[in-house]
């Protein structure tokens, strides 16, 4: 239902301001992969009488329209992110993730991600952003 609800109402803006949809698929979690789900989402749409303009079907100059082709753009997005402070990359383990949600359950603290690996120098975090599986968090401000 979320999905659709963010659709309609993409869908309505774009047709009340005289702008496009554009009809782009999330595929970039493979673990939630489910073979015909496109197909699904499209026709899913299309019985609501919701058109695209461009999309994995019809093509266009805004392509491409599956995220995971994007990944190259979406890359180069998060470098200049990092280059710039505005992000880092951050090398925790989902095991230290766990334990770090279950010891905040047990503090009776709200769960969120310490910052540990905020506190990586650049220089080390790039050198093993090279051999180590590592994911890109904003750099947001502490306070307020």
């Amino acid at each position: 239902m979320g999905n659709i609800r963010s659709a309609l109402f993409s869908w309505a803006f774009a047709r009340a301001r005289g702008g496009q949809f554009i009809l782009r698929i999330e595929d970039t979690d493979r673990n939630r992969y489910v073979e015909g789900a496109v197909e699904a989402i499209m026709e899913s749409l299309r019985w609501l009488g919701i058109d695209w303009d461009e999309g994995p079907d019809v093509g266009g100059p805004h392509g491409p329209y599956f995220q995971s082709e994007r990944l190259p753009r979406y890359r180069e997005a998060a470098e200049l992110l990092i280059e710039r402070g505005r992000a880092y990359r951050c090398f925790c383990t989902p095991e230290r993730l766990d334990a770090l949600r279950a010891a905040q359950a047990a503090a009776k603290q709200p769960p969120g991600y310490d910052g540990l690996c905020r506190r990586i120098d650049p220089a080390e975090s790039a050198a093993r952003a090279k051999d180590e599986p590592h994911v890109i968090r904003f750099a947001m401000e502490r306070e307020g």
